[in-house]
């Protein structure tokens, strides 16, 4: 971000990502923002999963005007701007929509215009990507200035994480990306997963950028403990951070937010 004075201030765009799905990304999205809006900030949530959009149904929103409407003209920008449970704002992309699953010209222009009017009004910009390394999704996150890739213990999750990572690394030549580790089984897994994920990409991906002397970083937010209101809280489309913020894993979710900012 430039520091010119003439440059108004905008909003830090954080891309939420995931090597596979199922390992809570969007729930983490929702959350996340919940728990940044509780500690001051203005935060949109901009559904980026433009074919499987998934963010209406875990804030149990009904959207009469998605980015569907504002791409295609049927309705302005200003309308499909949500107020959301939580304290933030929303922008749902409407599911189903087989034209967005891949990237046109069209789409990555019309995306990157809507990204770039909201900007200036808010805090922070939440991306909540598709899972993979599809080009929408790469090209959602080739947007944001900082990444957060989710992943769970699971040797399948951290196979596909390294693998999104090694794209952002090699493609997009980042050298960071943040990471939090959803349905850790005991304090201090997160950290052993950031490890054994850091030896891999100085080991394979490191060698591979432009400049390998700088090393590729891998900052850990935190981890999020797997927690039976989890369930309970999708189950019944609200918010974790508002129906049980001391449990367990809003907890997690509420120190994330923190690290983010710090």
């Amino acid at each position: 971000m430039s520091s010119d004075s003439a440059t108004p201030p905008r909003a830090r765009i954080l891309a939420v990502t995931s090597g596979k799905g199922g390992v809570g990304k969007t729930f983490v999205s929702a959350n996340l923002a919940a728990a940044l809006a509780q500690r001051g900030e203005r935060v949109l949530v901009l559904d980026a999963d433009l074919g499987l959009a998934n963010l209406d149904v875990v804030l149990n929103l009904f959207p009469k005007i998605t980015l569907h409407d504002v791409f295609t003209g049927k309705a302005q920008l200003e309308q499909a701007i949500l107020p959301a449970p939580g304290g933030f704002s929303v922008m749902l992309a409407g599911s189903g929509l087989v034209e967005y699953s891949r990237l046109t010209p069209e789409v990555s222009e019309k995306l990157l215009d809507v990204i770039q009017k909201v900007a200036p009004r808010f805090d922070r910009i939440l991306l909540d990507t598709g899972a993979g390394i599809s080009d929408v999704v790469l090209y959602a996150v080739s947007l944001a200035d900082d990444v957060l890739v989710v992943a769970t213990p699971e040797p399948t999750s951290l196979t596909d994480a390294y693998a999104t990572i090694k794209v952002l690394a090699t493609q997009q030549q980042r050298h960071g990306v943040k990471l939090l580790v959803n349905q850790t089984g005991r304090l201090g897994e997160g950290r052993v997963i950031r490890g054994q994920l850091q030896q891999v990409v100085d080991r394979y991906v490191t060698p591979q950028l432009q400049d390998p002397g700088v090393p590729f970083k891998l900052e850990l937010v935190g981890e999020i403990p797997t927690d039976g209101a989890v369930r309970e809280a999708v189950q019944k489309r609200r918010l974790l951070m508002e129906m049980l913020p001391g449990c367990p894993a809003a907890q997690g979710i509420s120190a994330a937010a923190e690290k983010l900012q710090s």
